[in-house]
C-alpha cells in the first residue's frame, strides 16, 4: 500500500469508523490528464458507509471527506472520486 493510499485509509477509518471503506488508486487511468503525476497517487476514488453520514446530504458528506483529508490534497491528491452512505442506505459498491 502506498503512502498517500495508506493516510487517506487511516484518515478516514479514524475520523468516521466506517462499516465499509474502499479506497482506490485511479491514477492510472488519468496518465496524459491534468493533476496527473508519472508516480501515481494523484487521483483517488472513495467508497464508504458510515453511521457519520446519517441524515447528512450528499454535498454534506462530501465536504466532511474533503475536509478530513486536506493532508492527502496538500500531499498531491489532485482528485478524488467519492460515493459515501449511511448505512441501510442503497448505495452501489
Amino acid at each position: 500500500m502506498s503512502s498517500i493510499h495508506a493516510l487517506i485509509e487511516t484518515t478516514l477509518r479514524d475520523a468516521f469508523a466506517p462499516e465499509r471503506l474502499s479506497v482506490l488508486d485511479e491514477s492510472a487511468a488519468h496518465a496524459g490528464h491534468a493533476g496527473h503525476s508519472g508516480g501515481g497517487e494523484s487521483h483517488f476514488r472513495v467508497r464508504i458507509i458510515s453511521s457519520a453520514f446519517a441524515g447528512r446530504s450528499r454535498v454534506d458528506r462530501h465536504r466532511l471527506i474533503n475536509a478530513a483529508l486536506k493532508p492527502a490534497f496538500e500531499k498531491g491528491v489532485h482528485a478524488l472520486a467519492i460515493e459515501a452512505g449511511a448505512p441501510g442506505e442503497a448505495v452501489r459498491w
